[in-house]
């Protein structure tokens, strides 16, 4: 924890334009400011098509020019004060606007497309003018960039901090009940002792690493097994399990840590053992070439107050796999009848390919 702070301590403040995201969007700012000058009605003539070519292609290549140059001077601009290094690097753009445009204006008068006796005055407007334009948007786009960035790391550190809350999931009461169930297990079985007992030391594995978003399907698959294996094995009879999987599934696809095993939890825990009679725990895995879907389904009596625990869980998973997968990953989940549904719909766009089941 100290290195990850001390390593987005290192990291520099300025927004990152190296991206081809970013890049794209100044230049497109650029071409925004030549639509609007010439839609503005001053009076003057309406533009022709090659004088629209011609400044768009200076606006393009101005705002190619002070994106490269906030890029590569990004570390040494971030070394300062977040207010000086702001004013440096607003300040370097309108510098590099108002070279571009002394060098653009002498071209044109040194061919003749500006009379030399206007040429002066005409210069001083045209590069205070680039100048000013070019600082306004970099000033606009800079705070833009911040504000995002600020907020993404937000969302991150958010993300990180449920993930950590979320290893406090194995319950304390859990742990006990799987250590008295082995150690009455190791006089009659010793050997199906010794594999609760890795099933249990997997399980708090993934609990200390639930932060790290480094785990896929085949992964969460796994630990839901090893997790509901114990509770088989502590509940007996009560507790059924029934898998259905897909032909089809992408095992390798990218997941956080504990984003299934702790649905499971909440359907034995709040579902199974509140039924005198126990039940079948459902988990439907299902994929499509675009989406990826995960179902779990429980007998269920109507959720009470205690289960205020359980709809956080689910919020909090809800919330890192919209920050792994983005707005498109749906997490659902109510009572109904006497059965409880809890839903994954996860994209499968950009992640990867889909893997056959072995």
């Amino acid at each position: 924890m100290g290195g990850d702070r001390q390593q987005a301590a290192r990291e520099p403040w300025l927004p990152d334009l190296c991206r081809l995201p970013r890049l794209a969007a100044m230049l497109g700012l650029s071409e925004l400011v030549v639509v609007i000058v010439a839609l503005v009605p001053d009076g003057s003539p309406a533009w022709s098509l090659g004088r629209f070519l011609s400044v768009s292609g200076y606006a393009l290549w101005l705002g190619l020019a002070v994106t490269v140059l906030l890029c590569v001077s990004r570390r040494e601009l971030s070394r300062f004060s977040k207010r000086t290094g702001a004013v440096l690097a607003v300040g370097l753009a309108a510098v590099v606007a108002g070279l571009a445009a002394a060098i653009v204006h002498g071209l044109f008068v040194s061919v003749g497309l500006e009379p030399a006796d206007r040429a002066w005055p005409s210069m001083a407007r045209f590069v205070s003018g680039s100048a000013g334009v070019v600082a306004l948007i970099t000033a606009l786009a800079l705070r833009h960039f911040y504000v995002t960035d600020r907020w993404q790391a937000q969302v991150s550190a958010i993300a990180r901090a449920e993930a950590d809350a979320l290893q406090a999931r194995i319950r304390p009461h859990f742990l006990f009940n799987s250590m008295n169930m082995i150690a009455g297990l190791l006089p009659r079985d010793p050997q199906l002792a010794e594999r609760a007992v890795l099933d249990l030391s997997d399980l708090f594995r993934a609990a200390l690493g639930a932060g790290e978003m480094d785990s896929s399907l085949r992964g969460e698959v796994e630990l839901a097994e090893r997790y509901l294996a114990i509770e088989e094995l502590r509940m007996g009879e009560r507790l059924q399990v029934q898998w259905r999987r897909g032909e089809v599934l992408p095992w390798d696809l990218p997941m956080p840590r504990l984003v299934l095993q702790p649905l499971l939890e909440n359907a034995v825990l709040h579902g199974i053992s509140r039924l005198p009679g126990g039940g079948v725990v459902e988990i439907d895995l299902e994929a499509t070439p675009s989406r990826l879907k995960i179902r779990v389904r429980n007998p269920s009596p109507p959720p009470g107050p205690k289960a205020r625990g359980a709809g956080h869980a689910r919020r909090s998973i809800g919330h890192r796999l919209e920050y792994a997968f983005g707005p498109k990953a749906r997490m659902t989940g109510g009572w109904a009848d006497g059965y409880y549904v809890s839903e994954l719909d996860l994209p499968l766009e950009g992640a990867g390919g889909t893997g056959e089941l072995k």
